[in-house]
């Protein structure tokens, strides 16, 4: 029995990077094994997951191991201490992707005492995003990895405090301080709070669909694309930007790309459209909706053919790709504060103009708040302009008299 922990993964896996950045974060020793060099990998992988081809499957020393954890269950899985030096802090930050971490730098700059507690690991969706070409300051582009960690790395820099692999329970007040509890079973307190949570990707909810994740259903391209190399076809649910972007980076793979669209338009930009319809290993579905994931009758457990039924005539259709990939949408990491804090119709935090949230004192920032674009400049910009309303209200609490605290 090996005294080393093995990673198994590959070099372009977005979830590969994040557990051994978390492991090496950690100081925590391990062996690397690309599965595309090392022969012997994919079985490994494959005995491991049921057949399965999951990354990254780390492997521990007493013989058993994780498939793609998180870093909170990769963190109890090596005994990490999750606790912050203090209890009570000018401003803690629930969150650390960009619009959370943004917030910690111009906070700590302040001289704020201030925690970030993040459930994952630093810098959000743009941390595991295989490439930024958008953002300003980057003409040839950035990846999402490299970008996460300069962010980390500048908040660090001043001193700011940070948790992963923390999720948080609750946030309450009683009027003066704000208690936020952790599912560790620690309270923290602090003046004020920023909630900065982010979005997850939204699941279709057809039968079939949770046995068949990470066995040919999937929400990251970057992640599990390159799998379908050789592959006849993929199907790509969603046609908004995600989807069209994704899609037009899974035809280096394939064959085929087919996008499917549960409406009669697609609701991505023009620009992208039209990449689409010029792609020739491109085709596009609409007014289709999924209504059933079956997997193969070889009992390997994996998609064997995606059941939809066409609104235009109420038939059925069968779709038999080598793999499903689903952008349809976000939902927002909300369910902490829900009763806390007023939600929008789609569960998205409301704020005011300062981003402050109906509690006195919690702030929100990024993808989790209502009226946010969903963009990562704008995140950080909102990171930004949330910091300022953070300090304009801890102002206000100590211009009061003290009679009135």
């Amino acid at each position: 029995m090996d005294d080393v922990i093995r990673v198994y993964g590959a070099s372009w896996c977005p979830d590969c990077r994040r557990a051994k950045r978390f492991l090496g974060d950690q100081r925590v020793s391990f062996e690397w094994h690309d599965i595309e060099v090392d022969p012997d990998g994919v079985r490994i992988v494959q005995e491991r997951n049921d057949g399965n081809n999951i990354i990254p499957t780390i492997i521990f020393p007493d013989g058993s191991h994780l498939a793609e954890p998180s870093n909170e269950e990769l963190a109890e899985r090596i005994g990490l201490e999750r606790i912050a030096m203090m209890h009570v802090y000018d401003l803690i930050i629930v969150g650390g992707g960009p619009a959370g971490l943004t917030t910690s730098i111009y906070a700590a700059r302040e001289n704020l005492q201030t925690l970030v507690i993040d459930s994952k690991g630093l810098g959000g969706q743009a941390g595991v995003t295989e490439r930024l070409d958008n953002y300003p300051g980057f003409p040839e582009g950035i990846g999402g990895a490299e970008l996460a960690d300069r962010i980390v790395q500048q908040a660090q820099r001043y001193g700011v405090e940070m948790l992963q692999a923390v999720s948080v329970r609750s946030i309450s007040s009683d009027g003066e301080e704000i208690d936020v509890e952790t599912a560790t079973g620690d309270h923290y307190h602090a003046r004020a709070v920023l909630i900065a949570t982010g979005s997850t990707y939204r699941m279709t909810g057809a039968p079939g669909e949770d046995d068949l994740i990470g066995a040919g259903i999937h929400f990251c391209a970057t992640c599990d694309g390159p799998f379908y190399k050789g592959a006849n076809q993929l199907v790509v649910l969603g046609g908004g930007n995600s989807g069209l972007e994704e899609g037009l980076f899974l035809t280096q793979f394939v064959d085929k790309v087919t996008i499917v669209q549960r409406s009669d338009r697609l609701s991505a930009s023009k620009l992208l459209q039209d990449k689409v319809m010029m792609t020739p290993t491109m085709e596009v579905l609409l007014n289709r909706e999924v209504v059933e994931f079956r997997p193969k009758d070889d009992g390997s457990g994996k998609l064997g053919a995606i059941a939809l039924v066409n609104h235009d005539t109420g038939d059925t259709e069968e779709l038999h790709p080598a793999g499903a990939f689903v952008f349809i949408g976000l939902d927002p990491n909300t369910g902490f504060v829900k009763g806390s804090v007023d939600l929008d119709d789609r569960g998205l935090i409301v704020t005011d103009m300062g981003l402050q949230t109906s509690m006195p004192g919690v702030f929100a920032a990024g993808d989790v708040r209502s009226g946010s674009t969903k963009q990562l400049a704008s995140a950080v910009g909102e990171g930004a302009a949330a910091a300022i309303g953070i300090r304009m209200y801890l102002e206000s609490l100590d211009a009061k008299p003290m009679h009135m605290m």
